[in-house]
């Protein structure tokens, strides 16, 4: 609450570096010229055009391009950088936003961005579940904040989450619905449209990237996003990860309790998505497909009457009940995240600690000498683990799995091994990774 009072008061705008001109982007550039307070200042993207093309569809004017982002303040425009690295550096610049999908340039950017000084909003929530621990305890070592990005499920639900334990309600159990039936972990690219219900024809028109949009299919975009979940809010997978379950929104609080009381939940306090889906196939009528929830429970007999007093849904003992909201609609929402950082110097949520983590497994038996393509593609997938078993395992992040080539055949839904693979040890992403795991592991022992 507020933000936009203390936007509006500002005497100069929060001056925004934007990296990568995608559907996420683009959306936030159709609305941040409405909002007072905040000036989108350059923009970064490997290919020109495409930069162009996303502030044309977001509908600013041409003349808004400028030079180089002195000018852009001057004239409330926008300067076109094809070197990420060079707008981070930018003199003049508050806050960079990672909105490029890539974990291994996005780890590279945060860190960048966090040497530079600046705020970074992590709307990459491939480089968070990689490496996000890390970089954020980074940026607070450095005075700076590390944010994921509001519009975005992982913020969302961090902020149900955070309402729920803020009334003084436990949290059982938060995450997302989606998409989800048994065997979607090994549709590939070549029949993902089939699945959503389209031709190929008809998403090619639409611009639709398949592998894109089939790691929200595979499920593995769901294990990225609960590792996100939960370490920036505390709850905690199941040792076999996300189940799925069927679930609408009138159900929530039966579905997500724990088993010994008729539900599905391994423990208390649990990340899971639920699927959209009956196990008939068939599309539930008040499904959850595009939102978020949290189920909490009541502490006592006297809030448990004020529940029912007050009409919530609940569980049929009536302990347990659940907050969602049915949609998300990603960067059309993430100038809440600017505004939280550039006036309050709070984050929309922010891993504390490595709690989980999303790794590769095998779509289909692998032979020793084919190359990975990672997230959403045609050889693996990516399932939730607790982090404790991800490193015990030795396990493959996903956001490490593309175009590493394998030592060693891997059989179908197997967890691929980082020694399994052939890994560039020097880069930053590998780097800052293994910092993390050691981390992890030292604090474990101790």
């Amino acid at each position: 609450m507020n933000l936009h009072r203390l936007l509006a008061q500002r005497a100069a705008p929060l001056r925004i570096g934007l990296i990568g001109a995608g559907k996420f982007g683009t959306m936030f550039l159709a609305q941040v010229r409405r909002t007072p307070g905040l000036h989108v200042a350059g923009l970064a993207d490997l290919n020109l055009n495409r930069a162009g093309e996303a502030l044309r569809r977001a509908g600013w004017p041409g003349e808004a391009i400028q030079p180089s982002v002195d000018q852009a303040l001057k004239t409330k425009g926008v300067a076109l950088f094809d070197d990420p690295f060079a707008l981070i550096k930018a003199p003049g610049v508050d806050i960079i936003i990672d909105s490029t999908g890539s974990p291994t340039a996005g780890v590279a950017h945060a860190l960048a961005t966090i040497e530079a000084g600046r705020h970074i909003i992590m709307v990459n929530v491939e480089a968070d579940a990689l490496c996000g621990p890390a970089l954020a305890e980074r940026a607070r070592k450095a005075g700076v904040v590390y944010s994921l990005a509001y519009g975005d499920q992982p913020a969302l639900i961090a902020e149900q989450v955070d309402w729920a334990r803020a009334s003084g309600f436990d949290v059982i159990a938060a995450g997302k619905g989606t998409k989800y039936l048994p065997g979607y972990h090994h549709v590939t690219p070549a029949d993902v449209w089939r699945h959503y219900g389209l031709t190929p024809e008809q998403a090619e028109r639409g611009g639709m990237n398949p592998q894109m949009f089939n790691s929200f299919l595979d499920g593995t975009k769901s294990a990225i996003e609960m590792t996100a979940v939960a370490n920036a809010t505390g709850l905690t997978p199941a040792p076999d990860g996300l189940g799925f379950p069927s679930c609408g929104t009138r159900a929530l609080a039966d579905v997500l309790r724990p088993r010994a009381e008729g539900g599905t939940l391994h423990h208390k306090g649990q990340v899971e998505v639920i699927s959209s889906m009956g196990t008939d196939g068939k599309e539930l009528t008040d499904h959850l497909r595009w939102g978020v929830y949290v189920v909490f429970e009541a502490p006592s007999d006297y809030v448990q009457a004020c529940f029912r007093e007050y009409g919530l849904v609940t569980d049929s003992t009536g302990r347990y009940s659940a907050l969602y909201k049915p949609f998300h609609l990603i960067g059309l929402e993430l100038g809440i995240s600017v505004a939280s950082v550039g006036v309050r110097g709070e984050p929309t949520g922010q891993p504390d600690a490595f709690r989980a983590d999303a790794v590769a497994c095998a779509k289909r038996d692998l032979k020793a000498g084919e190359t990975l393509d990672g997230e959403g593609g045609f050889t693996v997938y990516g399932r939730l683990m607790p982090s404790s078993g991800s490193v015990a395992a030795g396990a493959l992040p996903i956001g490490l799995a593309h175009g590493v080539k394998l030592k060693r055949p891997v059989t179908r839904d197997g967890v691929v091994r980082a020694d399994d693979v052939t890994l560039d040890e020097g880069s930053l992403a590998v780097r800052t990774r293994r910092e993390m795991e050691a981390k992890f592991a030292a604090l474990n022992a101790a």
